[in-house]
């Protein structure tokens, strides 16, 4: 039968639960996903570490663009040395230069000191002029996969650069869709694009209950936090698609 993985995003313990509880095939392990998603913090790389489902973790050492400077490059190579002393699967990178292409050098950089993990490309593509064209760069660069949506708002919004980019990659990386992936078109993007991996933070959003906390700007008036029904239906749609494509 066909693979087609679902990745879990989860940016706290009880949403890493959730999403091993649920059926995800791998996770990517932050901490902010408000901001897009921060380098997780060692007690969550310790709670991964213990967990049979293979983890990825996010280096990212600030909320911001992806332009980095020589302090940010320090904090990430301590970060990968983190991730590869925990024994986790691997790391979740991007870099730009400012005129949105990738920054190759230091992408070439950070993946030789990640080396002997796995190593996927964030939505830092989508900012480039070409996503599609920057697929070969990804390759060339030894990537093992490409998170975008497509340079989309959201990964339906992208379908079809999503195809395009699943076509160059022919097999060479594993191209996987992102951005506001939900039960209700995960279905559509698979068989639209073509991809044979989706990502999701299967969250949903509950009210706070300490509304002094939320006057205070502790926590906002609703919290996202991931679901397990959410993401067991994202589990179910994936296998349904993985039958149809066999």
């Amino acid at each position: 039968m066909t693979t087609i993985r679902l990745e879990i995003c989860v940016d706290s313990p009880a949403g890493f639960i959730a999403a091993v509880e649920g059926g995800a095939d791998r996770i990517e392990l932050c901490l902010a996903l408000g901001v897009g998603g921060l380098t997780p913090s060692p007690g969550l790389i310790e709670l991964a570490r213990l967990s049979p489902v293979p983890t990825r973790a996010m280096i990212r050492p600030r909320a911001g663009d992806f332009v980095y400077g020589r302090h940010d490059l320090d904090a990430m190579r301590r970060d990968i040395d983190a991730v590869h002393q925990a024994g986790l699967a691997g790391i979740v990178i991007g870099a730009n230069r400012p005129d949105g292409h990738l920054d190759e050098a230091t992408l070439m950089q950070l993946r030789h000191h990640a080396s002997g993990l796995e190593i996927a490309l964030h939505r830092a593509i989508d900012l480039t002029p070409d996503p599609v064209a920057a697929v070969d760069i990804a390759v060339e660069l030894g990537f093992n996969s490409i998170l975008t949506s497509g340079g989309g708002v959201s990964a339906v919004d992208g379908q079809s650069v999503i195809s395009a980019m699943v076509e160059r990659a022919a097999g060479r990386i594993e191209v996987m869709a992102g951005s506001g992936i939900t039960p209700d078109n995960a279905a559509e993007i698979i068989t639209t694009t073509g991809v044979r991996a989706i990502h999701a933070s299967a969250t949903v959003n509950i009210p706070a209950q300490d509304m002094k906390a939320v006057a205070l700007g502790f926590v906002p008036s609703h919290i996202k936090t991931t679901d397990i029904q959410t993401v067991m239906r994202l589990r179910q749609i994936v296998t349904d698609r993985a039958r149809v494509a066999a």
